[in-house]
């Protein structure tokens, strides 16, 4: 009796173990939605959002600058520093890096240097992070036929 009712409590210790588990293990977002979300974030003027979606040691990738941003602080500063929001126009998948397209205009805080040109950057992604921004030439507009 007694080792039957302690089989029942272990089953069931055992159960809810691997049922938190499953749970825990939630899906991050797509690498789409994530560039999405920093460009909404971004366009609002919201630079503590738009940090809150990078990883730790993110790499930023401008012409030749180089640099890490090592903090959630540095993230946010960097997203600062950006002049521009971005109506995206197209977005590229190759697994988990996105070519992202921007129509660029003013931002909140901020007149922009080139309103209606286009830009784009080159995001990796991981977990639900950017780990990567690399600013990239633009591709060419579609000709309006």
């Amino acid at each position: 009796m007694i080792l039957e009712v302690v089989s029942r409590v272990l089953s069931l210790l055992l159960l809810t173990v691997a049922l938190s588990g499953c749970a825990s293990k939630a899906r991050a977002p797509s690498p789409s939605s994530v560039v999405r979300a920093w460009s909404n974030a971004l366009n609002a003027g919201d630079n503590q959002r738009a940090a809150d979606l990078f990883a730790p040691d993110a790499q930023i990738v401008q012409g030749n600058l180089v640099r890490r941003l090592h903090t959630h602080s540095e993230a946010v500063a960097f997203n600062r520093t950006l002049p521009c929001s971005g109506r995206i126009v197209e977005l590229r998948s190759r697994g988990r890096d996105i070519e992202a397209t921007f129509v660029l205009g003013n931002r909140p805080a901020s007149l922009c240097d080139g309103p209606g040109q286009r830009a784009a950057a080159l995001f990796r992604i991981r977990q639900g992070k950017i780990v990567l921004w690399h600013q990239i030439p633009a591709p060419p507009a579609e000709p309006v036929v």
